[in-house]
This record gives structure tokens, sequence and C-alpha cells, in this order.
């Protein structure tokens, strides 16, 4: 579908690509081919993601990237090859510690969550660091449940009652940047656990990836895990982001890791508005971390071109260009996974309609471009270039991190804490019917604790007014006391609050 002055009009592929090739062009002869910003899903298969790459550079675009839930990226430059596990999967059940930090495993990652699972019924001594007082189906050795604002100074000061307990050497200026950082008896028994465990593993999840001071976050891990001599590992967000990292689709990185002429990350080409935006296998308002900011890129866009296998009002409003694209099921494929083994599918059904696997859009739009290199007629001979490119190349999570001057302190403020339930976690599983009358939806309310209820007069499903930034919302309430009393959880993956903005944050909350 493209869009007239009359209104959407249903035409034919080659239309279609037609007026998406003149309309783009048009972009590029004006302002260059940085004035596009190009952002994929991280669940896109190894081969739509290594030629939608291939395609924007080939137009002269840079400002390519798949980290979309994303906020903090000025560590990027000496970030591994791919953040991986460190380790097997089944190896996590060999471990006798670990400290997951930001993620509700059980949730994001089942298959790694049963690992540790059955690690700690081994004896593994398994320690949270996390903003939400999340449900495990094992025991819990230790947990330390804070507000994003403090997750930083507490990461912090498990380091400093190791330095302090051990006397062992530490990273130039670690010392002094852990300066006037209080130790408690958790710091000091997590630590404790961790430096006796011979065998252990810290591990970043989403929600940390997520943090707004991620790469402060990754460096005190990182800290932490070389201290204790344990491995550091990341649980990826999205079914293939390590592929996503080896393909290339990145502002930074060619594929294989090799550096590129550096454009804008995810945020910054939302934040410094583009003329033009390709959109692939996402919807930017409910998928980005900063949904606000995404619908008014999109909407001040010269031109939107969208792969996707759904249209949305929000689609309606702002694209000029609707590319129907197979669903995972319906194409075949290659995903990489957090240990870096590449397991390839085939499609089991045909997609529905016009819609077409969306490596064979982008190849054709490569040949209405008369780019080089765009003659496949198989996804098996994409796959194969790109594995030619990678090679052999492994995980390597060694110690590579930039510390901070300083360490950002809590101003006290309410504080916005996000998560994306797992039945919310992309656009085919918010339309999968069965799945939203499941209870690991998003649901569109203000989680906060009894406490804060009590003291700003608020009761289970009253309304409330929400503010933060520019945008406001008016929402239940839904009494958890999972949830710290300085916070408020507002989960993603849905439209009725994309206004609102920003993952984390300072916000308002009053009553109706």
């Amino acid at each position: 579908m493209i869009k007239q002055k009359n209104g959407w009009q249903e035409v034919d592929w080659d239309t279609a690509l037609q007026y998406t090739r003149e309309q783009l062009k048009t972009v590029i002869d004006k302002s260059g081919g940085d004035a596009i910003g190009a952002l994929a899903s991280p669940s896109a298969t190894l081969e739509e993601l290594y030629l939608f790459q291939k395609f924007l550079r080939g137009l002269g675009c840079n400002n390519i990237d798949h980290r979309i839930r994303q906020r903090d990226f000025t560590d990027q430059d000496v970030a591994p090859v791919f953040p991986a596990l460190g380790q097997s999967i089944k190896d996590l059940e060999g471990n006798n510690a670990v400290l997951l930090i930001g993620s509700n495993v059980r949730k994001e990652q089942p298959i790694i969550n049963h690992r540790l699972r059955t690690s700690v019924q081994k004896g593994c001594k398994l320690m949270l660091l996390n903003p939400v007082d999340y449900s495990f189906n094992y025991d819990i050795a230790e947990k330390l449940i804070v507000a994003p604002s403090v997750l930083i100074e507490t990461l912090a000061g498990i380091i400093k009652a190791q330095l302090e307990d051990t006397k062992c050497e530490a990273e130039a200026g670690l010392r002094q940047l852990l300066g006037t950082v209080e130790v408690t008896g958790k710091h000091r028994a997590i630590a404790r656990i961790l430096h006796q465990a011979g065998r252990g593993t810290v591990l970043l999840g989403s929600l940390a990836v997520a943090h707004p001071q991620y790469a402060t976050l990754r460096a005190l891990a990182g800290c932490l895990a070389s201290l204790c001599n344990v491995t550091l590992g990341y649980l990826s967000d999205g079914a293939n982001s390590a592929g996503a990292w080896l393909a290339g689709v990145l502002p930074h990185r060619n594929p294989a890791g090799k550096s590129a002429q550096a454009g804008l990350d995810a945020y910054a080409m939302l934040e410094r508005q583009r003329g033009a935006y390709i959109q692939l296998g996402l919807e930017p308002e409910v998928d980005c971390w900063d949904g606000g900011l995404a619908l008014r890129a999109c909407q001040a866009a010269e031109l939107v071109v969208a792969l996707t296998a759904y249209r949305t009002p929000a689609m309606d409003d702002y694209a000029d260009v609707l590319l129907p694209i197979a669903l995972p099921a319906e194409t075949s494929g290659t995903y990489i996974n957090m240990e870096g083994i590449s397991q390839g599918f085939s499609g089991v059904v045909s997609p529905p309609g016009e819609a077409r696997p969306a490596w064979k859009i982008l190849r054709v739009l490569g040949n209405y471009f008369n780019l080089a290199g765009f003659t496949y007629t198989a996804s098996t001979q994409i796959r194969d270039e790109v594995m030619s490119i990678i090679g052999d190349i492994r995980p390597d999570n060694e110690a590579r991190w930039k510390l901070p001057g300083s360490l950002q302190t809590a101003n006290g403020a309410l504080q916005r804490v996000t998560d994306i339930p797992m039945n919310s976690i992309d656009p085919q599983v918010r339309r999968a019917l069965a799945l939203q009358q499941t209870a690991d939806i998003a649901d569109g309310a203000i989680h906060i604790n009894n406490q804060l209820a009590e003291k700003l007069g608020l009761g289970q499903n009253k309304q409330a007014y929400i503010e933060q930034g520019t945008g406001s919302a008016l929402l239940p309430v839904v009494i958890d006391n999972r949830v710290p009393e300085t916070c408020v959880l507002i989960q993603a993956g849905q439209a009725c609050h994309a206004s609102l903005g920003a993952w984390y944050g300072d916000i308002i909350l009053r009553k109706e």
C-alpha cells in the first residue's frame, strides 16, 4: 500500500517498490544517505538483518540499529563482538553462584531459567539485583530490590565490599570511584558468595540493558566478575539479537564486528529526527525505549517505509509505504543464539495474500537501486554469504568497558520502571488471541505498592494521572507490592500510553 493525497491505495508489488525507490531517492538527493534512519527488530532472521544493513549501507546510510530497547550507547566501541552468555546454556547448571542483574528471567528466558533452576537444585546460590521483586520457581539466596536510580550505587556497594574483604587489586580509578559508597551486610553477603563460588556467573538481563546508565552498569558488572574470578554473561533481548550484532545491524560496525563509519544509534536517530525511516518488523511507538519520541519522529518524517506483517492505526497515520512481510513461521532463515550457535529453519506455511519474506523484498529493492550483490535466489545463498563473513568468530566477553568518572546518585523523585510481559514482546504475540487471555500481558495500568498508594490516597482499580516529560495519561491503579515504594511500574508493549515516553525517568503521580 502507498499513501496518496486521497488516502491509502492498494497497489501491486512493482508499483510499491518503484514508489519506494522514487521517494527514497528524493530524500537522498536532497540530504544524502544520512537523512535516513533504519530500525530493525532483533527477532528478524539473520538473512533479513544482513540484507537490511547491506541495502542501507548501499544507499550511503549508517544510521542502522536493532537495539531498540536501549538508551545508553556510550561504551559501544568497546562492546564485545556480540553480547554472549559467556558459557554454554547447559553449563549454566554447573555454577555454584549466580548474580542476576536486571532480569525477570523466568518470563524473559524460560529455557535459561530452567537451567538456573537445575543449578539451584544442585546447590547453586542464586542472587538478584532487580528493580521489581519478581517471582521465581526456586530458592533465592540473597536479593536486593531497588529503584533504577539506586541500581548503580547498589552494585558499586557489592564491589566495594569485595575490595574491602579481600584486599585484592582493582582497576585504576575503581577505588576512587567507590569512595563515598556505603557498604551493607547484604552487599558483603553477595560479594562473599560470588568470591567463594569457584565457578560463578554475573548475568546482565534486558532490564539492565535498558537502564539509562547501562554503560556504567556493564562496567561495574564486569569489574565485579573480574574481582571474583567468575564469568560475565548477557541474556539476549529478542530472538536473534546475537545475529543482529554479527550481521552488522549497528551504526558503528559492519558484519563480523568490523569497524564502520559511525552513524546514529537507535535512540539518536529518533531524537535527531531523520527525513526518512525504514523499519523492519517492528512498531516503533510500542517497541522502542521511548515510544513517544519514536512516534513524533515518524510523524515528522518526509517518508516512512514499513516492512511489516501488520497494519496499525499509528502506521496509517505516519507511514507512506506498507510492504507486507512474512512472519518467522512463513519463511526460511537462521537465528544465532546467545552461545553463538546458528540454528536454521524452513517456513512451515505460506505467507498470506501478497506478503513476501523480507529478504526477498530487500533483494528486489537492491535491484531497483542497481546495488551490487543483490542477485540471490534463495535465503540459503544469503546465509552462506554472511556466515562466510562471520567465519569462526566466537563469543568474547573479556574485560572491555569504560569506567565513569563518577557515580550518579538518586534525586529522590518518584521513578518509572518498565518491563515487557512475555506475551506483549513483539507484534506477533500481541495479536495472538489465546496469549492475550493469559496473565503475561501488558495491562495498561499503574503498578504501585501499598505504601505509596496510601501516601497518595490511591486504591485498587482507581484512576490516577501520570505525567512524564511532556506526556501524560489517565490509567487504572494496581496495588503491586513487588514494586519499590519510590517507583511506579508501567509495562511496555502497548499503544495506550506510548506518549508517556521513556522506559525510565522521573514521573509525577496524582489522584484523578
